[in-house]
């Protein structure tokens, strides 16, 4: 620039093109500083940016890595929780037991007592101690989901009706229908129910007749009462079942498939229990009787399977033991069946299987509590 300008001929124009000049090379000097510096911004931007893909992608690696742990994980927790489930449902409240007798179940062998499934108070929360229910193993048309309670209204010892609800539902909360049938007005008398040892069969109910060593049969369609005496015992303790059940249990009424059982002692049997099947018709009549060695007031309560029949003893306040069996097709008897019942109370004042739904029917200190009979088929 001073080369030119010192070559410069004086004329004004001359000088002043070249100082124009001057400054547009002063422009793209700073034109080309500021692309380098974009550039190198760029390119610092660039590498930035590599950097992070790179940890990204590091980043995903692991992830995947992870993900892959988490769901192996998850499917050996899930195969693990699976086996758990399986060894609690094989181990339903019970160790390795003895397999009980059995009769010709259509369910196949009986095993085992479920946890509880129904627990309800009713209608009439602690009210009534005492009592039965259940439903019927041949109902009418029409009332396959009905169930039936009977409660023990005077003196924790008598009734003089039954009560129908129409399904298990009405029975929780406490809506009956149709209510009340009546056997007689008064209570007690002739004719009425005497202690908790009631079942249903075919529309009727059984049931030990008050004051009298004999079973009732009333019709809830005719309501008609008819029975059959024929007990040499008569309400005197030595008949009844052992201390902790109900002092008038000296006739208990059960029901499994083929029908109507009633389970007694008598002198002549030692206090022995005596087990007698019921003909079927309107008036109650001993069909077949088996007699067995097991001693009545060793026993709380019975029930029959499939032609079997199942004792139960007092463990504790907790538990009851199916303890022994009967098996009416062979006449073997056993006194290891090992069978646990997990009580809601104290108390089991009756047990009643219901072949309808495989269910055992407990009524406990005032409340109604049923368990699944486990079958292995």
């Amino acid at each position: 620039m001073s080369l030119l300008e010192k070559e410069d001929d004086g004329d004004l124009y001359g000088v002043i093109s070249l100082q124009l000049l001057a400054n547009e090379l002063q422009e793209i000097q700073q034109l080309i500083g500021k692309l380098n510096s974009t550039t190198l911004g760029h390119q610092r931007l660039s590498d930035h940016t590599a950097k992070q893909l790179g940890d990204l992608r590091t980043e995903m690696q692991m992830l995947e890595t992870f993900d892959t742990a988490l769901v192996v994980k998850g499917k050996r927790d899930n195969q693990r929780l699976k086996k758990h489930l399986e060894e609690c449902r094989n181990g339903l409240y019970s160790t390795v037991q003895p397999t009980p007798a059995h009769g010709n179940c259509p369910q196949g062998e009986f095993m085992n007592i479920s946890a509880v499934r129904v627990y309800t108070p009713g209608e009439y929360p602690g009210s009534y101690k005492y009592g039965a229910w259940g439903r019927d193993p041949k109902p009418e048309a029409g009332k396959e989901n009905w169930y039936w309670v009977v409660m023990l209204t005077s003196g924790n010892k008598f009734s003089n009706y039954v009560r129908r609800y129409s399904s298990q539902s009405s029975l929780i909360i406490g809506v009956s229908k149709p209510g009340n049938v009546l056997i007689n007005s008064a209570n007690p008398t002739t004719n009425t129910i005497q202690g908790p040892n009631v079942v249903m069969y075919e529309e009727a109910l059984y049931y030990n007749c008050y004051n009298e060593p004999a079973v009732c049969r009333f019709n809830l369609t005719t309501k008609s009462v008819s029975k059959k005496f024929y007990f040499n015992c008569i309400f005197t303790g030595f008949c009844s079942y052992g201390g902790y059940c109900h002092i008038f249990t000296d006739l208990d009424l059960a029901t499994d498939e083929s029908g109507v059982w009633v389970v007694y002692t008598t002198i002549q049997q030692k206090g022995n229990l005596v087990l007698s099947k019921m003909q079927e018709g309107e008036m109650p009549t001993l069909n077949q009787t088996w007699y067995t060695s097991v001693y009545k007031q060793e026993v709380t309560n019975t029930f029959m399977v499939c032609g079997v029949l199942y004792a139960t003893r007092y463990i504790d306040k907790r538990l009851e033991e199916i303890f022994y069996s009967f098996d009416t097709a062979t006449g073997i008897e056993k006194f290891n069946v090992g069978v646990v019942i997990k009580k809601m109370s104290p108390n089991i004042y009756s047990l009643n299987y219901s072949p309808v739904d495989q269910m055992l029917h407990a009524y406990c200190d005032s409340r109604m509590v049923s368990y699944k009979v486990v079958f292995r088929n």
